[in-house]
């Protein structure tokens, strides 16, 4: 095993990426300042000719973060899936969305494990990156890399080490996020571990590719499930007349045992609201209901109606009713200074309105627009007139460009989802309708 880990550990390696989004780009680039040679794959022409071309499509990267490196020569992108036999390492960075029916959609891994079996040779290392139920390396990509005739851990290695990308964070990144691994055998752990050192400041090796699977969906179930016990909570404190940031910053007072959660509009992003089903789903195949998964995404996904009808409310005491109201949305990406609407509830929130006769506009300045229900939507100027023509105003990012004083003072009801307009001056203290 010494001499296969010493090989990938320190010869030269050319690193193969399939799928260059917001996972498999900024990998693509922490490889190459890291002195791998990367060849990235993508089936879009416009993605590949971007970043050939020295740009970026990804809000967290630079365009001289792809420049430099395609000038040194060390990245390259291609549509032709026949060159990853010039890979001597290959990860899969594709999507995996849940269907209609909220069941795994594996189709892009099994796609490129198509591509991979088709290219395989012996002595490559592969590794899945994406975001799947326990047991989709050993049952779903195993068995088409096997087909081959190879045999893992001997012929070619195998592993599972789970993405974690947050984007928009500026403090953790590709680089210096801890990164989980796990194989189908121990040498192809080692294998895979060897690679990747070479440039993720910490590996995080665990004892089975089925381990680390799991370890990424607690970590997203842990934070769904937490954001919809605080949410929740909103609710409740709702009711009671109780301000919900209030007994959140008390809360967050104490030194253990209590971890800061706030309530917003619901859950967005790719892998929040996402994950969570996978391992569902997994378990109904084993004949046991994951109960907090199925209550915390029941009340993660009534937010939007929450929030809609905290505008209803808040129009009520107008003596204006949702139908033929003009309403402002503030933010459609899921979070704030990001570009991202994926699963976003702003997305929902402008639906409910909609349908309920509101004439809704947006503006976010990340966000250029919008495709929703059927409808296209683009992001509107914030002008004097804007918040003029507005019957009430709605905040659903917090975007850090937004001017919350001057939100303020020309909404003439402004309904806050995120509290950010905490310390701004209003006629209600009261966070969720800050101003009426």
């Amino acid at each position: 095993m010494s001499d296969v880990v010493d090989r990938f550990r320190d010869q030269p390696v050319t690193l193969g990426v399939i799928g260059l989004g917001y996972v498999g780009l900024p990998l693509a680039v922490e490889a190459g300042r890291g002195g791998l040679s990367v060849i990235g794959f993508d089936v879009s022409d416009r993605v590949v000719d971007g970043v050939n071309a020295g740009r970026t499509h990804i809000q967290d990267l630079e365009d001289s973060d792809v420049a430099s490196l395609r000038e040194a020569g060390i990245l390259e992108a291609t549509t032709d899936m026949s060159r990853l036999k010039e890979c001597d390492a290959i990860s899969i960075c594709v999507p995996t969305p849940l269907s209609k029916t909220r069941d795994p959609d594996v189709s892009h891994v099994i796609a490129a494990t198509e591509a991979v079996a088709a290219a395989l040779r012996p002595g490559q290392l592969i590794i899945l990156e994406s975001t799947t139920y326990p047991g989709t390396t050993r049952e779903v990509v195993l068995p088409a890399l096997e087909e081959t005739g190879l045999e893992a851990g001997r012929d070619f290695f195998l592993c599972f080490s789970p993405e974690r990308v947050d984007p928009g964070n500026t403090k953790w990144f590709t680089k210096n996020t801890p990164k989980v691994i796990g194989g189908i055998t121990e040498t192809c752990s080692a294998v895979g571990a060897a690679v990747y050192e070479r440039f993720i400041d910490c590996m995080v090796p665990v004892s089975s590719a089925e381990a680390a699977e799991l370890t990424k969906i607690l970590e997203n179930t842990f934070r769904a499930v937490n954001i919809g016990l605080v949410n929740e909570t909103a609710i409740i404190a709702d009711r009671l007349g109780v301000n919900i940031w209030e007994v959140i910053e008390a809360a967050g007072t104490k030194p253990f045992g209590f971890m800061k959660f706030v309530p917003g509009p619901g859950l967005g992003g790719h892998c929040i609201p996402v994950d969570p089903h996978y391992l569902s789903w997994k378990m109904r195949t084993l004949n046991y209901k994951t109960r907090f998964i199925e209550l915390a995404s029941e009340i993660n996904a009534e937010m939007p109606l929450f929030v809609v009808g905290k505008v209803r409310e808040a129009l009520n005491n107008c003596s204006k009713s949702v139908k033929g109201s003009r309403i402002l949305l503030l933010g459609m990406a899921y979070k704030k200074d990001i570009d991202d609407v994926r699963e976003s509830p702003a997305l929902d929130v402008l639906r409910l309105l909609a349908a309920d006769g509101a004439e809704v506009t947006y503006h976010d300045p990340f966000v250029a627009s919008v495709s929703e229900n059927g409808s296209e939507h683009t992001s509107v100027e914030l002008t004097e007139e804007t918040f003029r023509e507005a019957d009430a105003v709605v905040i659903l990012t917090d975007h850090s460009q937004f001017d919350y004083p001057a939100i303020v003072a020309k909404s003439r009801v402004l309904v806050d989802a995120r509290n950010a307009t905490a310390g701004v001056p209003s006629e209600n203290e009261t966070r969720w309708i800050v101003k009426g």
